[in-house]
């Protein structure tokens, strides 16, 4: 992972599902103007992502929102309709922004891109949860190893922001 705390975050389109089901683009940097949380998850659905990660700031999104977080946003290498669909199972409701990175540009611009082609998955993108005010990362966790959720979950990385 090339991006660190101090860094900015670089210009990329995410993608996601309105109300309507339509796809929609946003800018990253749009999502950044505040202070927000962005979740660097492998992909929707998998094991981990899935028991643990994602669950656990839905779980904490009362302690979040004390921390003074206007946003949650969940960055998967998925398109759209997957992370909608994903989000729907998980129960995100409003609390958690789903948006799809499908063609791996902003997992590639932060050096997150991890190559699972041995286990069937492709490029992914390696876990991480980052703390990003204006634009800029205030504090990144990163696991060493896609199918571990210790540093980046919500119970540890709120503890240390």
């Amino acid at each position: 992972m090339k991006l660190k705390a101090g860094d900015n975050i670089p210009n990329s389109e995410l993608f996601y599902l309105d109300q309507e089901n339509n796809v929609k683009k946003i800018n990253v940097l749009d999502l950044c103007k505040n202070k927000i949380i962005i979740l660097g998850m492998p992909g929707a659905f998998t094991k981990t992502c899935s028991a643990l990660h994602l669950p656990s700031y839905i779980k904490n999104y009362e302690m979040i929102l004390k921390k003074g977080i206007s946003k949650i946003v969940c960055i998967a290498v998925n398109d759209p309709n997957v992370m909608k669909a994903w989000g729907e199972n998980q129960n995100t409701g409003s609390k958690i922004f789903m948006v799809g990175d499908p063609f791996c540009k902003f997992t590639k611009a932060i050096g997150a891109e991890v190559d699972k082609s041995e286990k069937g998955l492709g490029v992914r993108s390696n876990r991480y949860t980052m703390l990003v005010e204006n634009g800029k990362v205030k504090k990144i966790n990163v696991e060493k190893e896609t199918a571990t959720c210790e540093l980046t979950s919500a119970e540890i990385f709120l503890n240390a922001i």
